[in-house]
């Protein structure tokens, strides 16, 4: 991607930041940066903080860019998108970032057929340790699949599926993700306060862990499999925490909880998508 294309992104939260902020780390120039917000307050601190110029009318915002990125909250999607309709042109490539919502809705709001590309970013892009799955539709080229590669490697992994549906799948495993492990962590913590550590101790156990756990999983090169039949000695104690996990079904579990996502994200695209 060249440093000219100018990126917009309408939406100026905690996922329209991270990527601002990515993008700015890895150098890209922040006069091609623009932001626009209802939040006004927000916006100035955006401005402050990275130095880019800011809109308070999305119209006017795309008028400006080449690359427009959606990243409102779901239920306001609909008035963003039919608010752009007489702004927007055919060589503006978009980027939603929106859960939940499928291209083919966000492109009859917008009122035509535009190269869109949907994603699911997750949290840690907040700290530049995401993971993005991307689908792009038909109209997106070659050379814009490139543009969002870069755009949205800035704040971590990100890869390209072939089937719109597949990104329901990866909203349950990796969008939902870190909450998943957000709650064994706190599971863990309580557990350790249960054998009689303190709070403070059991807390920086259980989270520098994960993190330790986390960190071997990337870097080691193995499969998780391997790791932990690598840490598991017969008849040893984590032979025995394994074994009661596996007593309460928990392989089980985190496949029912997964469909649960899933369906729900599944249910979700279409609850939004009837919206006119």
């Amino acid at each position: 991607m060249q440093n000219k294309t100018v990126i917009g992104f309408i939406g100026a939260g905690n996922m329209g930041y991270a990527l601002i902020k990515g993008l700015i780390n890895s150098g890209y120039p922040s006069e091609n940066i623009k932001a626009c917000d209802a939040n006004e307050d927000l916006l100035q601190k955006r401005s402050k903080e990275f130095g880019i110029n800011t809109y308070i009318d999305n119209a006017e915002l795309l008028k400006a860019c080449d690359v427009v990125v959606l990243a409102v909250k779901p239920q306001v999607l609909t008035k963003v998108c039919t608010g752009l309709r007489d702004s927007i042109k055919p060589n503006h490539l978009v980027i939603s970032i929106v859960a939940g919502i499928r291209a083919n809705d966000i492109n009859r709001w917008l009122g035509g057929e535009f190269a869109l590309v949907r994603s699911m970013p997750n949290t840690p892009a907040l700290m530049q340790q995401g993971i993005t799955g991307m689908f792009a539709n038909k109209l997106v080229s070659d050379e814009q699949k490139s543009i969002v590669s870069t755009i949205l490697s800035t704040v971590g992994q990100c890869f390209w599926v072939k089937e719109e549906k597949l990104i329901d799948a990866i909203t349950a495993i990796s969008g939902s993700g870190p909450a998943y492990f957000f709650l064994l962590m706190q599971s863990m913590t309580q557990a350790a306060i249960a054998l009689g550590l303190d709070k403070e101790t059991a807390s920086a156990l259980s989270v520098q862990t994960a993190y330790g756990a986390s960190t071997m999983a990337v870097e080691s090169g193995e499969d998780p499999q391997a790791l932990r039949q690598n840490v598991t000695s017969p008849n040893g104690t984590t032979q025995a925490a394994i074994e009661a996990f596996q007593d309460q079904n928990f392989e089980g579990i985190v496949a029912t909880a997964s469909r649960a996502a899933y369906d729900r994200a599944h249910e979700i695209s279409i609850e939004l998508g009837e919206k006119e």
